[in-house]
């Protein structure tokens, strides 16, 4: 079977490799060059021990204070607020104590998987040395927000997810470099990357290798007709037909998907970072500073501090004093980091749903079309189990993981 794949980034490069061990033929049609492309730029977590939504409690208890400060960890651009009001409609409906739950057992139906996936496709890929598994630290400037999340934990243990609370020695021992710090617990099973463009690079390098065929454009149209699915693109060449597609372009998919009369509530959640030298940052393991609105990790190619969510959509220039304002923050927490040189700094667009789950399923109107996009912030740790996802409803098999929280049909 002859299926194109739009998209690159990390979930359609994991996919190719997918259909590829199946036997398919695979198209790969990526513009090449695309700026904000989240592959290109992301913290490199793969966090399969979170399971809370964004439409959380945490969420809306840091809500009004964030909105508040207009280079937060949150901010929505004003002239680009009647654009969204729909999204956080649905934000809102998501925040219902039922939303939550059927969020929380799905996003932990699909991470529980994640890992496995992963070091599956890396060993039989001989790149099992992308991974670096020293734990990941969430950590808490006060003791009372750390009281106040003890009811996630119970919930992540009783999914057997592996909680270590870590006393203030523990910690100073662990994260030396690490100040104002009043609560911490490490999870040792998570894990992160070496560097996700690394990463993807070598994945799209192995796929060409086992003959996947690239196509340079962007796509435009999928027509679907009786024999095949044909995709548009602006290049010059002639469609690419195919007997499958999968939508794969994160934040470009919505376009695609409304042509086949699919209408995902898909936005931006525009994400900055900075880089600095490696070993600049002098931790040992990535760290979510709870609250805060940004996370830290010690990449093999640098040090990367990277978060904030910002609503501007893909036209609006990038804001780094958000960026700035970031760095700023985590100085409180790393105090040698205000004589250090500037960073590189980057700003992305992650494919956000109001529900905090990915689109993973076929189109409306044509099983030939499946969707696999919409993953947010989860987009790496997920996109090993969404390969394998998407390639059994290619082939029309039944899959591991209940699908209908994912299908276009819940919105």
């Amino acid at each position: 079977m002859r299926v194109a794949i739009i998209g690159a980034g990390i979930v359609g490069l994991a996919t190719a490799h997918a259909l590829l061990d199946r036997g398919h033929e695979v198209v790969l049609i990526e513009p090449g060059g695309k700026q904000g492309r989240p592959t290109d730029g992301n913290a490199g977590w793969i966090a399969h021990t979170d399971v809370m939504p964004l439409a959380s409690p945490k969420a809306w208890r840091n809500l009004p204070r964030w909105l508040m400060d207009p280079l937060g960890p949150l901010t929505i651009r004003p002239g680009y607020l009647p654009h969204l009001a729909p999204w956080l409609v649905r934000f809102l409906l998501a925040s219902s104590p039922s939303r939550i739950k059927a969020s929380i057992g799905a996003i932990r139906a699909i991470n529980a998987e994640a890992l496995p996936a992963w070091k599956s496709l890396l060993s039989s890929l001989d790149l099992s040395g992308h991974l670096r598994e020293n734990g990941i630290l969430s950590v808490w400037r006060h003791q009372s927000d750390f009281n106040r999340s003890r009811d996630i934990f119970e919930r992540q243990r009783s999914f057997g997810i592996e909680v270590e609370a870590l006393s203030p020695a523990a910690l100073a021992e662990l994260e030396p470099a690490l100040h104002n710090v009043e609560a911490a617990v490490l999870y040792p099973d998570a894990c992160h990357v070496s560097d996700p463009a690394v990463l993807a690079a070598d994945l799209l390098r192995l796929a060409l290798e086992r003959r996947a065929i690239p196509v340079t454009a962007h796509a435009t149209r999928i027509e679907p007709t009786d024999g095949a699915v044909r995709v548009h693109t602006d290049g010059s060449g002639p469609p690419v037909v195919a007997d499958q597609i999968v939508i794969a372009a994160g934040i470009w998919s919505r376009v695609l998907a409304a042509q086949l009369g699919d209408r995902i509530p898909l936005d931006t959640e525009r994400g900055y970072n900075a880089t600095y030298p490696k070993g600049t940052l002098e931790i040992g393991r990535p760290i979510m500073f709870e609250g805060e609105g940004f996370v830290t990790t010690p990449l093999d190619t640098g040090d990367r501090v990277g978060g904030a969510v910002e609503f501007a959509g893909l036209e609006a220039p990038p804001n780094h004093s958000r960026t700035d304002a970031m760095v700023q923050r985590l100085t409180r927490f790393l105090p040698h980091l205000q004589s250090e040189p500037a960073a590189k700094r980057w700003m992305g667009f992650r494919p956000s749903i109001p529900d905090s789950l990915p689109v993973i399923g076929p189109a409306g109107r044509d099983w030939r079309v499946i969707y696999a996009f919409g993953h947010g912030h989860y987009g790496l740790t997920q996109a090993a189990i969404t390969s394998r996802l998407v390639a059994d409803l290619v082939e029309r098999k039944s899959v591991g993981i209940d699908l209908k929280p994912f299908a276009t049909q819940r919105f």
